[in-house]
């Protein structure tokens, strides 16, 4: 039996405490890897590790951290301690995500939450983990939403303090703003690291009730999720972002067509100017 691509690896997953993010990491942790799990409060991630304990995982093989990232401060602390202790991470799944909120709600920095959770809070943890992630010559994974082909960026009012708010659109933001940053991240870390962001389609979790339909279990997308988290698996140049569920539903046969680069136009359409000087929002 060929030893699993994952034994004797590092990764950190956000967002580990449930759904996509728990199955994750059940996965790669019996594949042999050592997970950091992040979790947004202590007594989630005691619940979750139990339970991943209960299940078989092996308890040394896992690390449980917490950061509360609608708090900068705390997404700041979080990324400076693992920057000091982690020598290199082969793995960076920036899994954790929340819904818009029904009601415009700001972080204690003025933020408005979903963008922040969404979208700030992983540019910031990424930017921090890039040495130890150089070191590795590893491999960073968003997990972004197929909402993000309606995203419009705000450029006037990212945080949505003027007009309406609506939660989907606010959402479909967030979402968009991680793709388009994990297109840039990927051209500038080219050779260095592999930097993809992925759909993994429409899951029976928390924020199955935003899109309206019937979602397959967080286990089956993670299967999927785990083979784009390969170190072994290459990426098409130019091709950042990989749709784990095809937006059709399977045929008669059962036949779905998986891990499926976008088009031409997608890959245009993901440049960054969140990074970019003449920015009208500084995003650091």
């Amino acid at each position: 039996m060929s030893e699993s691509p994952f034994a004797s690896r590092t990764a950190l997953v956000t967002g580990a405490t449930s759904g996509l993010g728990l199955e994750l990491t059940r996965r790669l942790v019996d594949g042999g890897a050592t997970v950091i799990m992040h979790a947004p409060d202590q007594a989630g991630g005691d619940a979750a590790l139990e339970e991943l304990v209960k299940g078989g995982a092996e308890p040394l093989r896992l690390r449980l951290m917490t950061a509360d990232f609608s708090n900068m401060e705390e997404v700041a602390a979080f990324a400076g301690s693992l920057a000091r202790t982690v020598p290199t991470l082969d793995l960076l799944v920036n899994n954790a995500a929340i819904r818009g909120p029904e009601r415009r709600t700001l972080t204690p920095e003025g933020n408005e939450l979903t963008f922040q959770i969404n979208y700030l809070a992983p540019y910031v943890l990424t930017k921090a983990l890039v040495p130890a992630l150089t070191a590795a010559h590893g491999r960073v994974v968003n997990v972004s939403s197929a909402m993000h082909r309606g995203g419009n960026l705000g450029w006037g009012d990212l945080d949505r303090k003027k007009g309406y708010y609506l939660a989907l659109p606010v959402y479909a933001q967030s979402k968009l703003a991680l793709t388009m940053f994990t297109r840039t991240f990927a051209e500038e870390q080219a050779g260095a690291l592999t930097v993809v962001s992925a759909d993994p389609g429409n899951m029976r979790t928390g924020m199955l009730s935003f899109y309206g339909h019937v979602g397959r279990p967080a286990a089956e997308a993670a299967a999927e999720l785990l083979q784009l988290c390969d170190p072994a698996r290459e990426v098409v140049t130019g091709a950042h972002y990989v749709r784990l569920e095809p937006a059709t539903p399977a045929g008669p046969g059962g036949q779905r067509d998986r891990a499926r680069p976008p088009d031409q136009a997608d890959g245009a359409a993901h440049r960054n100017p969140l990074t970019e000087r003449n920015s009208q929002r500084r995003c650091r």
